[in-house]
């Protein structure tokens, strides 16, 4: 008998399913969307794969396929149901549903966040109508993802913070300070957790005065600046961008994923 045989056909099944995150992702969405799929999914199911992919290409690769290169596109609401399934399953990592949440808030923002970056003109990529629906794609599946915190861990309930901002309800809004209370402790201001929970409660408040000030006085210490024209949610919300972006640095320490 071939005692070769039974391990080198797991090494090649292992090839042709690709990085173990792609086989992960695959089986997280058969399970939670085992009907029509969007067209982003081809790239967890097809029969091609990419023979440079590890889990970081991959990611990068099918990230980019639902938000190209921070713009959005006619499909792009079509992959919000993507990241939603990922970001709500505990067979995902930490790291990647912090990502999935994340990458749902730059979806939600790319409109007001370009509008920043380009103010007084526009994106030459800006595409209004697949932002609209991109962003109200988000904004259906908010409520959900928000029903997950007390089940998350401390760096995916950061991003969840973001999401709950960007999207304020008088339910969500009060709910914010008690629930981020423990990281107004451990955190202080000067941190980068602790600057962005305390940014994020001050855009709770909807006081466009505080949040103008307080954006302003943010980016002229440390983070990339936007003309001071620029309507104050915008503003805002380029801020939190970079803000939740240099946060995520914290999956990378042990305590962040308990």
């Amino acid at each position: 008998m071939d005692t070769h045989a039974e391990p080198e056909q797991t090494r090649q099944d292992a090839i042709a399913s690709g990085p173990p995150i792609r086989q992960l992702f695959r089986d997280v969405i058969a399970d939670r969307l085992p009907g029509r799929r969007p067209p982003q999914a081809a790239m967890l199911f097809d029969a091609k794969i990419d023979p440079s992919w590890d889990d970081r290409s991959f990611l990068g690769d099918f990230y980019n396929e639902i938000l190209h290169q921070d713009t959005c596109q006619p499909a792009t609401a079509d992959g919000v149901v993507l990241l939603a399934a990922l970001a709500v399953d505990d067979r995902v990592p930490a790291r990647q549903r912090f990502q999935a949440v994340h990458l749902l808030v730059r979806v939600a923002t790319v409109g007001e966040r370009h509008l920043a970056e380009t103010w007084p003109n526009t994106s030459q990529h800006a595409d209004p109508d697949s932002e609209a629906r991109a962003r109200s794609a988000v904004q259906a599946r908010t409520p959900d993802l928000l029903t997950r915190w007390s089940a998350e861990c401390s760096a995916v309930r950061l991003a969840l913070a973001g999401l709950a901002v960007v999207f304020p309800t008088d339910r969500t809004l009060p709910a914010l300070k008690p629930r981020l209370q423990i990281f107004t402790n451990q955190h202080p201001q000067g941190t980068d957790v602790g600057d962005y929970v305390r940014f994020v409660l001050v855009m709770a408040s909807q006081d466009d005065d505080r949040i103008l000030t307080v954006t302003e006085k943010l980016t002229d210490a440390c983070w990339a600046g936007t003309a001071r024209g620029v309507p104050t949610r915008a503003r805002a919300l380029h801020l939190l961008g970079q803000m939740l972006a240099k946060v995520g640095a914290e999956l990378s320490q042990p305590r962040a994923e308990q």
